[in-house]
């Protein structure tokens, strides 16, 4: 089935439709000035015949603490202010723990009287945690995002403060309307001398950022698969109830988790 994409905003917050593998690309542009310190990531749609639709583009915002990715449905517009900001991606000090916003507002900069409906969407948090084999094995990642209500459509987590949120939720084990998502572990190849991960042809370079997400219920379920396919391309598949702006920041993520670097 061919993928209308239409209006860009509203598909990329839109979960992909069940039973369909949405499969996107992503590139990474290193050039000019300071893009070696923060490139720009694209995200394409893969139409047949090569054929490509641009969704989204993601950059790290300079001076800030902790990373802090813009991510836009404007190519040449990645600015925080800009009309085209849909959301952002943001790690912890550590660089181990991030969650993925939409374009609302903070709940620190209003006041209470504000209507909840403006105050920011959680729409994931990734958990990276070092595995037993120090940094030389698999990587763990620990994916949450909001439950899906009975008409498949995402429940709304809008924190106003610390303990509302999807990572506060996961850690108390209060998991009611989120789903917990993991990275498949890989399974180790002797040929190879190598872990690897069955991506059905659409990842051809062995990488350790390249991985899968599932649900523990139904291993065999690819809710998101992420790889290399050249130095700086890698697809990106994604299936319900993952959204291409969930998917998107969990790529980038990917791209700059400390534990991603061994």
């Amino acid at each position: 089935p061919v993928i209308d994409v239409g209006d860009l905003e509203e598909f990329a917050i839109r979960p992909a439709p069940q039973g369909v593998t949405v499969k996107c690309r992503i590139t990474r542009d290193k050039k000019g000035m300071d893009r070696g310190m923060y490139p720009t990531y694209y995200l394409h749609l893969e139409r047949e015949h090569g054929k490509k639709v641009f969704l989204l583009a993601g950059r790290k915002r300079k001076k800030s603490k902790t990373s802090n990715y813009l991510i836009s449905i404007d190519p040449t517009d990645l600015s925080r202010g800009g009309e085209s900001f849909i959301g952002k991606l943001r790690s912890n000090l550590m660089g181990t723990k991030f969650t993925v916003y939409d374009n609302g507002v903070n709940p620190i900069k209003t006041t209470s009287s504000l209507e909840a409906s403006i105050l920011r969407q959680e729409l994931a948090a990734i958990c990276y945690e070092t595995n037993v084999l120090g940094f030389k094995g698999p990587r763990k990642m620990s994916v949450i995002i909001p439950g899906m209500n009975m008409d498949h459509e995402r429940v709304s987590i809008r924190p106003r403060n610390e303990h509302e949120t999807l990572l506060a939720r996961w850690q108390n084990k209060n998991t009611e309307s989120v789903i917990e998502l993991h990275n498949k572990t890989p399974v180790w190849n002797d040929d190879t001398q190598s872990y690897v991960l069955n991506f059905h042809g659409r990842v051809t370079q062995a990488s350790v950022k390249n991985f899968q997400i599932i649900h523990d219920n139904d291993p065999d379920y690819i809710v998101m698969q992420f790889g290399r396919v050249a130095e700086d391309v890698f697809t990106m598949d994604y299936n319900y109830p993952m959204c291409a702006l969930q998917a998107f920041a969990i790529a980038l993520s990917s791209f700059d988790s400390k534990l991603a670097c061994e």
